[in-house]
């Protein structure tokens, strides 16, 4: 579906950005047609001079360049927008394939931005800090990777806007979220995504990646978000899926990955008896 409204959106906003480009050219021309107008006849017929006086032509002359400026940074963050979309689908790359990491998490929060940043009630913005190392490609599935940071990022998000909802914290927290990605060993990533919220208790910790087991309220989750998340970092990838936590002093998920996928899941799939099979995660 996201792939499908990308590619919806595509087609109109390249027709703006491309037109644009023609459009400054055509009202340049024009703006030195008026200037070259004005200097040849500096006192036009009174028609004319009332119609200058009408449409304020010193402040039109001033304000459409600006206006023109506008309209190109707007296509151009639609055209940003449309690419995240589709790097977030990644609908068409199904198979392994090396990837940047950190531009899939920038997407996933580009397409979480109106939970990040919007203030219902006057709530404060979350606060998004990127401790972002020098990673190398990974060998991944990164429609499947980009699932597991979606997932992760909007569970933080809903605990943070639950705390939030304690009138006695709005004046004092600050919600917040640190991603941190560093090579922790020879071949392998580190993905740290971490949230000040509340935390998670250890009895929870224990049944948080169980199918359809949630603390949110009915109607508000499906219990499958972490339990999809499970399997494609540790069977899908080989990799694992750690929650760090306490009640009261946030919760750190930590996300780890070999470099080389097939590598790692060979050897982790010959020591299973079962296979999840793709349709199940996807």
């Amino acid at each position: 579906m996201v792939a499908g409204v990308a590619h919806e959106i595509n087609n109109p906003a390249n027709f703006i950005y491309g037109n644009l480009f023609h459009t400054e050219i055509y009202l340049r021309q024009l703006l030195e047609l008026i200037n070259t107008y004005q200097q040849h006849y500096p006192e036009p017929k009174l028609a004319v001079q009332a119609k200058l006086k009408s449409i304020d032509l010193p402040f039109l002359l001033e304000d459409l360049p600006k206006l023109l400026n506008s309209m190109q940074t707007g296509a151009e963050r639609i055209k940003h927008i449309v690419e995240s979309l589709r790097n977030f689908s990644r609908l068409d790359e199904a198979q392994l394939k090396a990837v940047d990491i950190h531009e899939g998490l920038n997407s996933t929060l580009l397409i979480l931005q109106n939970r990040i940043s919007y203030a219902p009630n006057n709530r404060p913005e979350i606060i998004v800090i990127k401790e972002y190392g020098n990673l190398p490609l990974v060998n991944c599935y990164p429609g499947q990777l980009n699932q597991v940071f979606f997932n992760i990022l909007t569970n933080a998000i809903d605990v943070l806007e639950q705390k939030l909802n304690n009138i006695k914290l709005q004046s004092s927290f600050t919600p917040l979220i640190r991603i941190r990605t560093t090579i922790n060993q020879v071949g392998w990533v580190n993905i740290q995504i971490f949230d000040n919220g509340s935390g998670i208790s250890e009895d929870v910790q224990n049944k948080i990646y169980d199918p359809f087991f949630t603390t949110k309220p009915v109607g508000q989750g499906t219990g499958l978000g972490l339990s999809i998340s499970y399997q494609i970092v540790v069977q899908r990838h080989g990799g694992r899926l750690n929650c760090i936590s306490a009640k009261g002093q946030g919760t750190t998920f930590q996300i780890e990955l070999p470099i080389d996928t097939l590598i790692h899941t060979s050897c982790f799939l010959g020591k299973q008896s079962q296979v999840v099979p793709d349709e199940a995660i996807e």
